[in-house]
């Protein structure tokens, strides 16, 4: 069995259980599983975890992301997203009398540290059940403001159309780099929101999550072809995977063993989580340096390879 991560370039229409599920059949095993769920309509980056591999989805949960997208503006939708009910559609005037310089003044105020109400079709729990489940269900959903970072929100292109029905929309392109929770989603609501005229997406796109992007990523059906000529999936190794992710540390034999035991070390140094590697170049542990100023120590809070 394969052990370690793949990183599937996710097409459009599935779910990431779907993708989860593929990949259980092609690895022949039940571990298996995704770090960080992109929604049917959108492509690109999806992490999967197989064997051992699924222990450091935990850690790329949180990663750093980056978004290709493409924001309507001049219409809104009950899931904030193309596949949702219309429930706005903005005054044609109002919708041209939005300028280049508005909407940079607009993105300015969603850029940064910032208070946002995630998207109400999200998978987060109220009381148990899913919030996107009550508002299928027909249910008003309120959801708390939370702080993310959108540390990049850059416009590629603009585009003012005029639809087939008649509808007036400005169209932006755009890519965003933001932190784990974030819902880009609701940026595209709010941004339409300062701007007056409400918004939606009509295309998401991961490109990358955390250090992995779309240059390791591999598409089912490829996957589908080796499995079908008796190979097997080709995974990032977790020696491989762990270097990509985490700051590296080189160990002794004796820090490896006593890794391999759960015992701690000397610190490392880093703020960081660090990947230690024993001198045979494999992974051990995942490290983090705890303890007060001078007496700290390097805790091992997931072990990889035990003694």
């Amino acid at each position: 069995m394969p052990e370690g991560l793949v990183v599937v370039d996710k097409p459009q229409g599935w779910t990431s259980h779907d993708v989860v599920g593929r990949l259980r059949r092609l690895c022949g095993t039940k571990k298996v599983g995704h770090a960080g769920t992109l929604d049917p309509m959108a492509t690109g980056v999806l992490v999967v975890g197989v064997g051992r591999g699924t222990k450091l989805l935990t850690y790329l949960v949180g990663a750093d992301k980056t978004y290709d997208a493409v924001i309507r503006l001049g219409i809104s939708t009950v899931t904030e997203d193309a596949e949702g009910e219309v429930t706005a559609v903005a005054d044609g005037d109002a919708v041209r009398a939005v300028t280049d310089q508005g909407i940079s003044h607009a993105i300015a105020g969603l850029t940064g540290e910032i208070q946002q109400v995630p998207s109400a079709v999200s998978a987060i729990k109220i009381d148990g059940r899913r919030s996107y489940a009550r508002v299928r269900a027909g249910e008003d959903v309120e959801l708390a403001a939370r702080t993310v970072t959108v540390s990049g929100f850059d416009v590629r292109s603009v585009e003012r159309q005029t639809l087939a029905d008649g509808t007036f929309v400005v169209d932006l392109a755009v890519t965003v780099d933001v932190s784990s929770g974030t819902y880009v989603r609701a940026l595209a609501r709010d941004l339409g929101d300062a701007l007056g005229v409400g918004g939606h997406l009509t295309y998401l796109r991961r490109t990358r999550v955390g250090s992995l992007d779309l240059t390791h990523a591999q598409d089912l059906d490829g996957l589908r072809a080796v499995v079908a000529e008796g190979g097997t999936v080709p995974v990032t190794s977790l020696d491989d995977a762990a270097r990509a992710m985490f700051p590296a540390r080189e160990l002794s034999d004796q820090e490896t063993t006593d890794l391999g035991h759960g015992k701690r070390i000397p610190a490392t140094g880093s703020a960081e989580l660090t990947a230690g590697f024993a001198p045979d170049g494999g992974v051990v542990a995942l490290l983090e340096d705890r303890g007060n100023p001078g007496e700290r120590t390097a805790k091992p809070v997931l072990v990889l390879r035990a003694q």
